[in-house]
């Protein structure tokens, strides 16, 4: 898609969202029930401010040792076993883990909850290469019977209630009606626990690399990673190269700080740290264990030492629910991976500052998403540096260009901003504004008289 075109469908989208009043209340409603969830588990810290700062240290020191952290991890996981892919971007990952596929003769693939997945559209190439992919987290198992892209970093069903749920599975599982939430997943469980078992590959994400032990640490509430690492005999963690921590000491700060500020919770119900394929005396696991480290645009943007620091975003989604403009317009209507304000500093830089660059400008810049960041990123700061850098490199259009140029012209000179009185420069406004501002909001009205036309008349008087 061309910028215009990939603009245009986000303006669309997101008019289309902020006017559906259905999507609005179950937003509203969804989203307040974590806002106070969240409030409530903030309560166990004694001080979140330090736990923050703490946090925000930690992961600026990995960014800054990654190359080293790296090769740590790496040799303390190969020698576990484990096997490691190191990919440059979304094509080398996929290709790598066909050949995976191809060797476990997969047929069925069952699948955790993994942003990096969506990321590289791990499923569209499962389904290109025959091989069935299936989610066994119940929100993405929801959205991909729907045949949607996740809505939230931690929720991907946020935008449907339980009657669209309901709905949902009588067309696809020819269930009957069901009111009950709790019945309703009890319809998915039976179905993902025979996919477990029928698996030749299982695939998941990872929230943490532990350079020490060279681990990914695992984070969840429904325990169907666990199952998607017990049952296969071959598994795939697919993880950003950014999700380094220096020790697994250290999750005892990150994984509190995620469940909290994610969901509420003072911790999720399953943490695992996975280090390698079974060994001789455990009894379950994987015989075989690759890891994916994906790159895509991670060191282009961890060169860019103003902001480097969206890297150490720990994917808690702390900052879609603090910001208005995410409530209104949704998560798909980003047309990205990784929406609302962290996804508008990532997205740009990830795909393409000149296609996504307005992504940028979609924040009122009212710093809620910096205030509950876990790990304390300058969000709304990151939003106005990719403003700047798309201004600098010349990605603005003439038009804007000239309307500054106008603009500068005419406030330079007292004699120009004063022609033509209240009524022209009223009427010059409403055509300027008619078809941006006025289209959902009241024009802005000049006053008759301007206040260096009262200043002068009171000084002469």
């Amino acid at each position: 898609m061309t910028e215009e075109s990939i603009l245009e469908k986000f303006q669309e989208d997101a008019a289309l969202k902020t006017f559906d009043l259905k999507h609005r209340k179950t937003i509203a409603n969804n989203m307040g029930k974590y806002r106070n969830s969240v409030a409530a588990g903030m309560e166990q810290y004694a001080n979140h401010e330090l736990a923050r700062s703490r946090a925000s240290f930690l992961k600026t020191g990995s960014m800054l040792n990654l190359d080293k952290l790296l090769i740590e991890w790496e040799t303390n996981f190969t020698a576990n076993g484990g096997k490691v892919i190191w990919a440059q971007n979304g094509e080398e990952a996929l290709a790598a883990i066909s050949r995976i596929a191809k060797s476990a003769k997969a047929r069925l693939v069952v699948k955790s909850k993994s942003m990096t997945t969506e990321e590289i559209h791990l499923n569209e190439h499962f389904e290109s290469l025959g091989i069935e992919p299936f989610e066994t987290d119940l929100g993405e198992y929801i959205v991909q019977l729907a045949g949607q892209k996740p809505y939230h970093i931690v929720t991907p069903a946020m935008h449907m209630s339980k009657e669209d749920v309901s709905e949902l599975f009588q067309r696809h599982l020819g269930i009957e009606p069901i009111d009950d939430p709790a019945e309703l997943t009890k319809v998915a469980r039976r179905i993902m626990r025979e996919k477990y078992t029928e698996a030749e590959l299982g695939i998941t994400g990872g929230n943490f690399l532990v350079a020490d032990v060279g681990g990914v640490a695992l984070t969840e509430n429904e325990g169907n990673a666990r199952l998607t690492v017990t049952f296969p005999k071959v598994h795939i963690a697919i993880v950003g190269i950014e999700k380094m921590i220096p020790s697994m000491m250290d999750l005892d700060l990150f994984w509190p700080l995620l469940s909290t500020s994610g969901t509420g919770q003072n911790v999720t119900v399953y943490n695992t740290i996975l280090t390698g394929p079974r060994q001789e005396e455990e009894f379950d696991g994987p015989q075989e264990m690759y890891v994916v480290l994906l790159d895509n645009g991670r060191s282009k943007l961890l060169a860019d030492h103003e902001k480097r620091q969206a890297l150490n975003c720990i994917r808690c989604g702390a900052c879609l629910n603090a910001c208005p403009v995410y409530r209104n317009i949704g998560g798909h209507a980003y047309g990205t991976t990784y929406s609302g304000p962290i996804g508008s500093v990532i997205s740009p830089q990830f795909l393409g500052l000149e296609k996504y660059k307005h992504l940028s400008y979609a924040s009122t810049l009212c710093g809620g998403c910096s205030s509950v960041c876990p790990v304390k990123i300058d969000i709304h700061g990151m939003l106005l540096l990719n403003r700047k850098q798309s201004v600098e490199e010349g990605m603005t259009d003439g038009w804007e260009k000239a309307g500054f140029q106008v603009w500068k012209r005419v406030m330079l000179s007292r004699r120009m901003m004063n022609f033509g009185g209240s009524r022209l420069k009223q009427l010059f406004l409403d055509l300027l504004f008619k078809n941006s501002w006025s289209k959902r909001r009241i024009e802005p009205t000049l006053a008759r008289k301007s206040f260096n036309e009262q200043w002068s008349k009171g000084r002469r008087s």
